[in-house]
């Protein structure tokens, strides 16, 4: 989020501007800001590599709260919005952060965890009023300092935390040289060329900053002197109409998001000019051979994918010409060594799925958690994984099958979540899916499958017989239910450890107590009207 020479050049240029309210910081603005808020940290005594954290929905401020600590030499942390008060204690204690910043709309959770984090020492609102003590509004508190750089610039970069799949969440922690905050870590370097980036490039953002691709898309974006257009949440509709009026040249979006635009009505999506996209990319998730085709046939071969993980530990990429001769493919490597290797740590031969485990392309670790550290690299320490099930084709390119924590075993079968998954979202009458495993009578591991229904759409039991039609017997699901919302999946996979929990059971629709089935086959929810449960068989 470091703008550097381009705050002399672009004094004036929007630098940010957020979709729906059209707030804009300039070039200059975010200099400035940037370097008062570094002041403050220093003059609270964060020095090089201590810490703090971000804790807010996407807002205009939230890029120059980055850039403080990317020219301050300090780690920051983009936490998830969703979280509850413990989540995001939890967050603050183990990254050790001293500050907090975060906004009115977060206010009374932030507020709730801070009593739980005796190391928080300020707690800065962008948009609201302090309360006198340790909570103080940024701007009156930044109001005194400088709007030049501190006089020990260097570079800072991000923490952030894996989503808690395999356990707690997880600081993923790059060694951070002392160097100029004008000069990118290698992988920065890497990604500019991968995804295409260049001078007076107009970025749309879809997603929430608190995720790793968006993060690293709008930092570079303005370490390209390009402006980056902020979505505060997405809609389908208005990307389209975004892309339009901004002229957008790149974005990035995950496969959720391109489902949800084939599902606008075709007078809809005919009706905006796309032509100014040069490159649209996708990650997150493997994307569903029938949502990439119809996205390639609709805006054309300026779609690329890749494949990595937060940690960096490699990456994978195809362009669309290379995904339709290798559909469902991710990519092939372009930056570490990829095994695919059995329980056993044995190479397993072309075409056999295996957990994926890279020579490590950037160095990683897990923050004050070695064990998690080792847990994840091989004996010898020269590779490491994240779990990620996959194989490679005979021309080198990987598919995905899923990760080996969500795998469900029912009946001596492995179960796939991403492949049922994959197949609900192309349901037209179905927003999002989430597949997981539950614990069911006699130890046996069953699937159930969640998804929340369009608006105004509801589905029935027929259309959950027809995607039950499409699956072979053992991937299918043996529950179904229609839900309102699913948390955790704006820009990346679903949360389906947390649909798991009993304790979260409300995270299925608005509703307090589980949803249950009114009938063996299908049915109401017995508990409310609102969503459809139906079992699949």
């Amino acid at each position: 989020m470091y703008p550097g020479k381009h705050a002399a050049m672009r004094v004036a240029q929007p630098a940010v501007i957020m979709a729906t309210s059209g707030e804009t910081i300039t070039y200059g603005e975010l200099e400035a800001r940037s370097n008062r808020l570094a002041h403050l940290l220093r003059a609270r005594g964060l020095r090089r590599l201590d810490h703090y954290s971000i804790y807010m929905e996407n807002n205009a401020r939230y890029v120059e709260c980055c850039a403080a600590g990317e020219r301050a030499g300090h780690y920051y942390t983009c936490v998830n919005s969703f979280l509850t008060a413990e989540e995001l204690a939890y967050i603050l204690n183990n990254s050790q952060s001293k500050v907090l910043i975060t906004s009115e709309a977060k206010r009374d959770v932030a507020l709730g965890a801070l009593p739980l984090c005796p190391g928080i020492e300020l707690c800065l609102i962008v948009d609201g009023e302090g309360d006198g003590g340790k909570v103080l509004n940024l701007d009156k508190t930044t109001a005194g300092f400088p709007a030049t750089p501190i006089a020990d610039e260097s570079l800072g970069t991000t923490m952030l935390y894996s989503s808690g799949t395999t356990g707690r969440p997880k600081g993923i922690l790059r060694p951070l040289p002392d160097q100029p905050p004008s000069q990118k870590l290698p992988i920065f370097d890497f990604l500019v060329k991968l995804w295409q980036y260049r001078e007076g490039m107009i970025y749309l953002s879809p997603a929430p900053l608190y995720h790793s691709a968006p993060q690293a898309a709008v930092n570079l974006t303005i370490a390209m002197g390009g402006t980056a257009i902020i979505m505060e949440r997405f809609d389908a509709e208005h990307y389209l109409q975004l892309v339009e009026k901004h002229r957008v040249t790149h974005s990035q979006l995950v496969p959720t998001m391109f489902s949800r635009l084939l599902k606008l009505p075709e007078e809809v999506r005919k009706r905006y000019d796309l032509r100014s996209l040069e490159i649209a990319i996708h990650a997150a998730a493997p994307c569903p051979v029938q949502v990439k085709e119809q996205m390639i046939e609709w805006w054309g071969p300026i779609i690329h994918e890749y494949y990595g993980a937060t940690e960096g530990l490699g990456f994978t990429a195809c362009n669309s010409q290379e995904w339709l001769a290798h559909k469902g493919t991710v990519g092939r490597v372009l930056l570490g060594k990829l095994h695919v290797l059995d329980d056993d740590m044995n190479e397993l031969p072309v075409g056999t799925p295996g957990t994926l485990w890279f020579e490590t392309a950037t160095p990683f670790e897990y923050f004050d958690d070695p064990q998690k550290t080792r847990e994840a690299r091989s004996p010898d320490g020269t590779m490491s994984t994240v779990g990620d099930v996959g194989y490679v084709d005979g021309d080198g390119y990987l598919y995905l099958t899923d990760r080996a924590t969500f795998m469900i075993i029912s009946g001596g079968v492995n179960i796939y979540p991403q492949e049922c998954e994959n197949l609900l979202i192309t349901h037209p009458k179905v927003a999002d899916a989430a597949v997981f495993g539950r614990a069911q009578p006699r130890s046996r591991r069953g699937g159930e499958g969640h998804g929340p229904a369009h608006a105004g759409r509801p589905a029935g039991p027929g259309d959950h017989r027809r995607a039950s039609g499409l699956l072979q017997p053992a991937p299918r699901p043996p529950e179904g239910a229609a839900l309102d919302r699913l948390r955790g999946r704006a820009a990346a996979a679903a949360d389906r450890q947390a649909l798991q929990a009993p304790a979260a059971r409300p995270l299925l629709g608005q509703q307090d107590q589980p949803h249950r089935l009114g009938s063996r086959h299908g049915g109401r929810c017995m508990h409310c009207s609102q969503c459809l449960i139906v079992t699949i068989l």
